[in-house]
């Protein structure tokens, strides 16, 4: 009994050095910033400025590593589960990116049409375009940026789309997703 124990710890450990190499040469799908970091609270120059904050509301500066096989466009989101609303805060809806970009840069704005196809659309704030955070005095809120690998060239939807409706169509065409959640509170 031990020794057939042994036989398929040896099978286990060969498959998953096997799979983990595999993952390895794909490279795993990564969202990157050199405005925001994983834990780190925000600077004053993302910030709403309005509703009694004071900053810059440019959105930041996101880069993200190639999707995997199959990827025909890529789409952004940034949402603030912590919103005292009951269904948290949308604060940045893109999409349509074609797949051969892979970054935007900081202040990018809802009027920028240097990339076609790209659509910013509705968020909580009522208009497309990035929203900075705004959390009423009090906890941390942590805000997630996430950009999604998407196996369509493009969702069949308008700037005039909720995030809900945009979020349905992002996680029926996901074939990956790659974040980070930022923190801020005042």
């Amino acid at each position: 009994m031990k020794a057939s124990f042994g036989r398929f710890q040896k099978v286990l450990l060969s498959a998953g050095l096997v799979l983990g190499l595999t993952a390895q040469l794909a490279g795993a799908f990564e969202l990157t910033s050199t405005d925001i970091k994983k834990g780190e609270t925000m600077s004053a120059d993302l910030i709403f400025n309005s509703f009694g904050c004071t900053g810059g509301n440019l959105s930041p500066e996101l880069k993200w590593s190639k999707g995997p096989e199959g990827t025909l466009s890529y789409a952004l989101t940034c949402y603030d589960p912590d919103a005292p609303t009951g269904s948290g805060w949308w604060h940045w809806v893109v999409f349509n990116i074609p797949a051969d970009v892979t970054e935007l840069p900081k202040g990018f704005k809802a009027d920028d049409a240097t990339i076609t196809g790209l659509i910013q659309s509705r968020t909580d704030f009522g208009k497309p375009g990035y929203g900075g955070p705004c959390p009423p005095p009090g906890k941390v809120h942590h805000y997630t940026f996430k950009v999604f690998a998407l196996k369509v060239k493009a969702l069949d939807l308008t700037a005039d789309a909720s995030a809900a409706m945009v979020g349905f169509y992002i996680n029926a065409n996901k074939l990956a997703e790659a974040k980070i959640t930022a923190l801020y509170s005042r």
